[in-house]
């Protein structure tokens, strides 16, 4: 068994960040394709328009990677305001693809399962 077969793979990434700016401006930076552009490039998403918003609260994006297998993935932004006046931005990033969903056996397999000897 090789090392990343032994280790169970993360289903999502969340990350949290505190940030000196106030919520409403982390909420237009992750909202107006021009802003996001600049951190987040419309090559790396898979649409343009947002999976899901709640108004000035949370955000998700469909992404898809550049390379093969070409996975695609689900980011959500979570904007909330922090105590001392700043902005709590928390971000989960998650697999989406149906490649990666397992798929039922085949309904004509009338083989039965056999066990080559050694």
């Amino acid at each position: 068994m090789s090392e990343a077969e032994a280790r169970p793979q993360a289903k999502v990434l969340e990350f949290e960040y505190r940030l000196d700016a106030p919520p409403e401006k982390v909420w237009r930076a992750v909202t107006i394709p021009a802003f996001r552009e600049k951190w987040l490039p419309r090559q790396d998403l898979a649409d343009r328009e947002p999976v899901a918003t709640i108004p000035g609260k949370e955000i998700s994006y469909r992404m898809r990677d550049d390379d093969p297998p070409f996975l695609e993935s689900i980011v959500t932004f979570r904007v909330a305001p922090d105590p001392d006046g700043g902005t709590v931005l928390r971000i989960a990033h998650g697999l989406a693809d149906a490649q990666l969903t397992p798929r039922p056996p085949v309904a004509n397999d009338n083989m039965p399962v056999l066990m080559r000897a050694a």
